[in-house]
């Protein structure tokens, strides 16, 4: 269970977010500048709430009240961006492996079942250069679940692609989400992405949610 309960002041208005997740596909809806990335920001702590408190699994990553904030490598949060961010001098193979603390043979498995469901296991000695812009984000993906994080937190992440490989993306997105055991927050623009992917979605508007529905 992942809670969210922040304000933090913005340029043109003062975001107040409050909601709840569990182990399901949150989306969230707005206008560009609504305040939908700084809420990722400030979960993953890339940013800082003026005030209120985040809590991962019962664990507070974040409390004005209380003087806790948690630095980003120890909250144990996936973060795909927009940009895939992958290391160019890196094969696919070594771009998921990075995060990987351990050796252990067990997190290797895991991670070349992660790249097998996502359909780039044949890629793993290409770089990024080589290989399509649904694949790197395919692997930007890989990335971060290799690592088994508690939460999700996905921006954006398929507004680059093309019509024909987002289609390909959201199908496999779909099939293997029934795998993970975690809260996803998806940011989106599309209508028809948010619906077809999330569980619940909240619309907000200059950085207050104006509407909350079942997907």
């Amino acid at each position: 269970m992942i809670n969210v309960e922040i304000t933090k002041k913005m340029v043109f208005y003062d975001l107040e977010i409050k909601f709840t997740i569990g182990k399901e596909i949150l989306v969230i809806q707005g206008a560009s500048g609504s305040g939908k990335t700084t809420i990722l920001d400030c979960i993953s702590g890339i940013k800082k709430p003026d005030a209120g408190r985040i809590s991962i699994h019962d664990q507070l990553v974040f409390s004005s009240q209380e003087g806790v904030d948690i630095s980003i490598k120890d909250r144990n949060v996936g973060y795909v961006f927009q940009n895939d961010g992958l290391f160019p001098h890196l094969n696919v193979r070594q771009n998921v492996m990075f995060g990987i603390r351990s050796r252990r043979l067990e997190d290797i498995d895991y991670a070349e079942h992660i790249m097998k469901g996502l359909g780039i296991i044949h890629l793993q000695d290409r770089y990024p250069k080589q290989i399509s812009g649904g694949e790197k984000q395919r692997v930007a993906l890989a990335r971060v679940l290799a690592v088994r994080p508690q939460i999700l937190l996905l921006d954006e992440p398929f507004s680059a692609l093309d019509p024909k490989t987002k289609e390909m993306i959201y199908q496999e997105f779909v099939e293997f989400k029934k795998l993970w055991n975690m809260g996803v927050v998806l940011v989106t623009h599309s209508v028809y992405e948010g619906n077809l992917l999330g569980d619940r979605i909240l619309r907000i508007e200059d950085g207050k949610i104006t509407d909350e529905m079942m997907s």
